[in-house]
């Protein structure tokens, strides 16, 4: 099947949905991340953001996933614009917590976790969020109670339903995993990023806590559109963030220095063939790890939108295929992946 195949048929095919944690909720196993629709990736207008949504959602995508911050708040108030005129309600996950100023762990007090959960109701115009997950707070965050203690009593309130946490290595996922109130956990997941494959996903499934996979391109590395010339623009993180600058650099480029990824997408694509983007390719790889729930991809563009959805469609990679990858990753990227993560 090609990809242009993936994508006819997903148009006419649900997607297959998963549960996410004890949530209650089934969503499609390829979601829409949406911090590409707030900010940090250069600009996407009110119209291309509104059209990326109706794309992702008429193609069968059921999870959103934003962020407060992602824009300062712009990517949950289009996303609220975007289902207002459509009348319908897909499962929105937001992020709070990376409002804290100053970015200490003594900054999440009851009042301002509260505060941020607030505002992003009324971002994304809803009395109760479907799911509130920590944003990668500072590490000593993952173990304090009186955190956990609020997020309950937030959904005890129903200003929430369910919160879980994002994090940036497998020892704060394994952390909030002793939480039973826990019900997700968003972590980065690609060809390029594979240690939570070794304990954080398998305790998930034993808990029954539901894996959102993050930055499953690589920040588009894995598209194998890019080449050692690209540039991006100012505003763009892949531009400013690479060393990072703003934030942890795991998150640009998964980590990995650009050039050797550059190098290392075109052996992906090369183990993807002709008739498979790679990006809709290294989606496959994620959707097929035991654990995930579901993928998150961004995307600035419907066609974007339209090639994610088509991962879907594909077959599972053979044991051939899951081999090169291996091998791709023991001899270009092992080296440059930090311990941490």
């Amino acid at each position: 099947m090609t990809v242009t195949d993936g994508i006819a048929e997903s148009a006419n095919t649900p997607l297959e949905t998963r549960p996410l944690g004890r949530t209650g909720a089934d969503v499609s196993v390829v979601g829409l991340g949406t911090w590409q629709l707030g900010g940090d990736w250069g600009d996407v207008t009110e119209d291309d953001a509104a059209a990326v949504l109706d794309a992702a959602l008429d193609a069968g995508v059921t999870l959103l996933d934003t962020a407060d911050v992602y824009g300062d708040g712009r990517s949950e108030e289009r996303i609220r614009k975007a289902l207002a005129a459509r009348g319908e309600r897909p499962f929105v996950a937001t992020k709070a917590g990376r409002r804290a100023d100053p970015f200490v762990a003594e900054t999440y007090t009851p009042e301002n976790l509260r505060a941020w959960i607030d505002r992003s109701r009324r971002n994304l115009g809803v009395d109760t969020l479907d799911l509130v997950q920590l944003h990668c707070p500072p590490p000593a965050v993952y173990s304090d109670e009186r955190v956990y203690e609020t997020l309950d009593a937030l959904v005890e309130e129903q200003a929430i339903a369910a919160y879980g946490v994002s994090v940036e290595t497998v020892a704060e996922g394994l952390t909030a995993l002793q939480h039973p109130g826990v019900q997700s956990i968003q972590v980065i997941l690609n060809v390029f990023r594979r240690k939570p494959l070794e304990q954080l996903l398998p305790a998930a499934q034993r808990a029954e806590v539901g894996i959102l996979a993050r930055v499953p391109l690589a920040s588009g590395l894995l598209s194998g559109k890019y080449s050692t010339d690209t540039t991006f623009a100012a505003d763009d993180h892949r531009n400013f963030n690479r060393n990072g600058e703003a934030f942890d650099v795991g998150e640009t480029f998964a980590g990995v220095p650009f050039e050797v990824g550059v190098a290392a997408a075109r052996e992906v694509a090369e183990v993807a063939g002709p008739d498979v983007t790679t990006a809709a390719f290294a989606l496959r790889w994620v959707i097929d790890q035991p654990g995930v729930t579901t993928v998150i991809p961004g995307a600035r563009n419907v066609q974007q939108a339209l090639g994610n959805v088509a991962a879907a469609s594909l077959p599972s990679l053979t044991a051939g295929q899951l081999a090169d990858l291996e091998r791709v990753y023991d001899e270009r990227i092992r080296a440059h992946v930090h311990d941490r993560w």
